[in-house]
């Protein structure tokens, strides 16, 4: 199916700040990372252009629909906003920045929280937003499920690494020798989620709420799904090239592609099966944070040195335990609304003393 005119605007306004504003952003980036200072500030702004991209989008396309979540959206962008600001922080005072930065996060994260149930069920509900979503299954099971495909392809890369050298030790293949430590900081995730989750929610409401219903519009299921993976993992360029892996920043990339096409499959299906954003959310935050759980630090991501080789086993490893995904029975379903309509019988909520009021779109007397 072809795209609406509405729907080609909305992807207008979405990639220009979802993949322009990074693009920009690397910039300044490459100042910070020649000066040798921590370029994590930009990281975590990255993550939440793309939802900005799709609020204003809505905002922008939907003008006098009084049903999205307005004010999520405002406090969202907001901190959308102050992230970029600190991350520009990083060229002159890097340390600073990135202190500023996570307590900005932090507390952002927590205004988004109370601004999200401050909009109400029915908002919610037309943003997208609903926690339990609109008729999808399996919430825990599918989280379960990517756990146990995770633990497994540790599991893999240690058999494999043991058979190619028995001598190996698990400090030697990347793991913390300090289970304590690893042990607290797994009990602490659900709290990081809590007081974190905005950088998540910044991509995956952007990559898997907003643009994969339109690319399985136009592309179809599957095929929507794996393009979104090539895009988002080209939209990972600036890291690449200034946080991930400076040195080997060609290979960095190229794994990074392959690897979110991996992932997207896993996360579309997550979000085709489940209905809910925010499924993909927690998976999108367990697959980073756990990489922590199991280094005993994040700061492994960062100035990797990747060789060929290393691409290919990881690749291999993703792709048979991801791209299965794309074979399940749930693919046969309905595509979800496009993009985040809001159904013809929802109602506008209602303040105190008011009676609800039926949607209204366009531009209003």
């Amino acid at each position: 199916m072809e795209w609406t005119k509405t729907e080609k605007r909305q992807l207008a306004i979405f990639f220009a700040i979802a993949f322009g504003v990074p693009y920009l952003m690397g910039i300044a980036m490459a100042f910070a990372q020649r000066a040798g200072a921590d370029t994590s500030a930009f990281a975590n702004a990255q993550m939440f252009y793309p939802a900005a991209g799709a609020m204003l989008a809505l905002l922008v396309t939907r003008r006098g629909d009084q049903t999205l979540p307005r004010r999520f959206y405002f406090g969202f962008l907001v901190l959308t906003a102050l992230m970029g600001v600190t991350a520009l922080g990083t060229v002159t005072v890097p340390a600073l920045a990135v202190t500023v930065s996570t307590w900005i996060m932090v507390v952002g994260s927590l205004v988004c929280w109370v601004l999200y149930f401050v909009d109400g069920k029915a908002r919610r509900t037309a943003g997208g937003l609903r926690l339990t979503g609109t008729g999808g299954k399996g919430l825990v099971t599918t989280v379960l499920l990517f756990l146990a495909l995770y633990l497994g392809r540790f599991v893999i890369l240690i058999l494999f690494t043991k058979l190619v050298d028995p001598t190996a030790t698990m400090e030697e293949m990347g793991f913390s020798s300090n289970w304590v430590y690893s042990l607290l900081l797994f009990a602490s995730l659900p709290l990081s989620f809590v007081l974190a989750f905005t950088p998540f929610f910044g991509e995956e409401y952007g990559w898997r709420a907003f643009l994969q219903p339109l690319l399985q519009k136009r592309f179809g299921p599957r095929r929507g799904v794996l393009l979104l993976g090539v895009l988002w993992g080209f939209w990972h360029l600036p890291l690449n090239v200034f946080y991930y892996s400076p040195a080997t920043w060609v290979q960095s990339l190229v794994n990074q592609v392959l690897l979110c096409v991996c992932l997207a499959s896993f996360l579309g299906y997550a979000q085709h099966k489940t209905r809910t954003v925010w499924v993909p959310v927690v998976v999108h935050f367990l697959n980073n944070n756990l990489i922590a759980v199991f280094a005993g630090s994040a700061n492994v991501i960062e100035n990797q040195v990747i060789g060929w080789t290393d691409v290919i086993v990881s690749c291999v490893l993703m792709a048979a335990l991801y791209l299965p995904s794309l074979a399940s029975r749930v693919w046969k379903r309905p595509l979800p609304c496009l993009p985040l309509d809001v159904p013809e019988d929802a109602a506008v909520p209602a303040g105190p003393g008011e009676a609800k009021q039926p949607p209204q779109y366009g531009p209003q007397p």
